[in-house]
């Protein structure tokens, strides 16, 4: 069963890993990869990525790109998003504290935080706007 907007926009607003696709370029397949995200319901989506990286560079040529949560329990359920890219900016301490904050328990935070600004290099916020939902329940099994 699709879910409801306000069902997909809460779903997609939880601290899920997105599996992120985009455009391979000619002769490959799109390049998937695993992603943090940042969205609450109603707004716009964006990630933090290395600047000059591959998924970097691809998401700038291609304009767009899509991300996909999902769940097994306590029901089998997902949410898929395409939309346009609406801008791209350098990455701030900010940005990188509120995403992490998302993700890892207060406890491990400071280190993380210490660990990615030290080995990650340059990073970029890729602000999605989006346009194409896909979602379902599919119920528990």
């Amino acid at each position: 069963m699709a879910l409801s907007r306000e069902e997909r926009e809460e779903f997609l607003a939880e601290p899920h890993v997105a599996a992120l696709s985009v455009d391979g370029g000619e002769g490959r397949a799109p390049l998937t990869v695993p992603v943090w995200y940042q969205y609450a319901p109603g707004g716009d989506i964006w990630v933090h990525t290395g600047k000059g990286s591959r998924k970097h560079q691809l998401i700038e040529n291609a304009g767009r790109f899509t991300l996909m949560v999902d769940r097994l329990t306590p029901t089998v359920r997902y949410v898929s998003v395409e939309g346009s890219v609406i801008s791209t900016v350098p990455a701030t301490h900010e940005h990188l504290v509120e995403i992490s904050s998302r993700y890892m328990p207060p406890e491990k935070l400071a280190g993380y935080l210490e660990y990615a600004e030290k080995n990650h290099g340059e990073a970029v916020i890729i602000t999605l706007r989006p346009e194409h939902w896909i979602s379902s329940d599919l119920g528990a099994f």
